[in-house]
């Protein structure tokens, strides 16, 4: 039985580094969508092939994000996952670092591909560290402080303070910026602080005994419900990445200019910090997950895909706002915290690499290529915006389904006196 710690070390110690190093790798993933204008300008796809080139530019990352995360969970489950995370950072960070460097797409495309494949390898890492050190009570806390304030705050903050330094600098220190980061905060962070687990806690790398090998069966992640689960994830990887790949260039659409792009790209994950701290609380205090996780993606599913239907730039906006900051708030942090308790420890790394992979990476790729080909068909996003909000309701019902099919903790056996009574 695994052991976790009590006291608020962890919280620190786990939480908050794992937070900022996901924050760091979230700069990563956006900075391109910032940088997009005058890279296409320097790099000569600015007219007519702008939003197909921009699709791939845009979607290379999640190419290689949903190998590794498909991979990465099986081949690392029994390395060290200190020592994969440190790998990784340094791979993916000097990737975004080099990125400030190239002068064609085809380079560029290549190392967010390679980029996107250290990160997939990252992910997976991070819940295996949150099972050693989280008790089920603390796991919705503990998967929203780790990944979901780590993505958000990043997102909220790094539209809001790269737009203007991409303003000022250009785009190649946007690029150079965020990949030293990993390299001189996020590294040495790590080493001085992380532990893969506890004291007295079931080792992160499961033991090999002579002559066995670890099995891994379908129906040991769940079976068919699995499979429920996976696809909630895609459809939230097609609303999340359909809207945060594009969004600098949305707002622009709509008409807003100048300083206020960076923060009005920024106020949907603003709202989904300041909805997360209410949300996380009624989560782990009613335990009711499933439906809250389920509600997220129906809700802003609805609002998302009703965008079309409102003339104003402004009521535009609001839809996406309140759409994505209540979808994000429910889904994600709650999301982990069912698939990390349903899961045996060993299986853990493999199954939210699955997850993430097809749900990120794949539900990302399809949205970037979905939002950006009817772009450039209809010459407007908001078409795109309605496929996604219909996936999104779509797999809002799957994991409702996954909820009644999820297998119920048996009912505690009564006490030797109330036998006797």
């Amino acid at each position: 039985m695994t052991a976790h710690p009590v006291g608020t070390s962890k919280w620190w110690r786990i939480g908050a580094v794992l937070m900022f190093g996901l924050f760091v790798a979230y700069l990563d993933r956006s900075n391109l969508s910032i940088a997009l204008p005058g890279l296409s300008e320097d790099m000569g796809f600015a007219g007519p092939t702008f939003a197909d080139t921009s699709s791939w530019a845009l979607t290379a990352f999640l190419f290689g994000y949903l190998a590794a995360n498909l991979l990465g969970g099986f081949l690392t489950y029994r390395i060290d996952p200190k020592l994969t995370l440190i790998v990784t950072v340094a791979v993916f960070s000097t990737c975004t670092l080099l990125s400030g460097f190239v002068d064609s797409v085809g380079l560029l495309i290549a190392l967010r591909v390679v980029l996107g494949f250290a990160e997939g390898i990252y992910w997976p890492q991070q819940f295996r560290v949150a099972k050693a050190w989280f008790t089920e009570r603390e796991m919705s806390k503990g998967t929203a402080i780790i990944q979901y304030y780590g993505q958000y705050t990043a997102l909220a903050l790094g539209f809001f303070l790269l737009t203007p330094l991409y303003d000022a600098l250009g785009w190649r220190p946007l690029f150079w910026i965020t990949g030293l980061a990993g390299i001189v905060l996020v590294i040495p962070l790590y080493l001085a602080f992380l532990r893969s687990a506890p004291a007295g806690a079931t080792p992160a790398v499961p033991p090999r005994e002579p002559g066995t090998r670890t099995r891994m069966r379908f129906a040991d992640f769940g079976g068919s419900r699995f499979l429920l689960l996976v696809f909630s994830y895609f459809s939230n990887g097609m609303l999340f990445w359909g809207i945060t790949l594009w969004i600098p260039l949305v707002i622009e659409s709509l008409g807003f200019t100048g300083t206020s792009r960076g923060l009005l790209a920024a106020l949907p994950y603003v709202l989904s910090l300041v909805l997360t701290v209410p949300m996380m609380a009624i989560s782990d205090r009613t335990g009711k997950r499933v439906l809250i996780a389920s509600s997220g993606l129906l809700v802003g599913g609805a609002l998302v895909g009703a965008i079309p239907l409102v003339e104003s730039p402004v009521g535009k906006l609001v839809l996406i706002c309140v759409g994505m900051g209540y979808f994000t708030a429910t889904f994600t942090s709650n999301l982990w915290a069912i698939a990390v308790t349903d899961l045996p420890p060993h299986l853990v790394g493999p199954a939210t690499g699955i997850i993430n992979g097809f749900g990120a990476g794949g539900g990302g790729i399809v949205a970037g290529f979905v939002v950006g080909q009817l772009r450039a068909a209809t010459g407007s996003y908001l078409p795109g915006f309605v496929v996604l909000g219909v996936v999104a309701i779509i797999g809002g019902l799957a994991l409702l389904a996954y909820g009644r099919l999820r297998p119920r903790a048996p009912a505690p056996l009564p006490a030797a006196g109330d036998l006797a009574r």
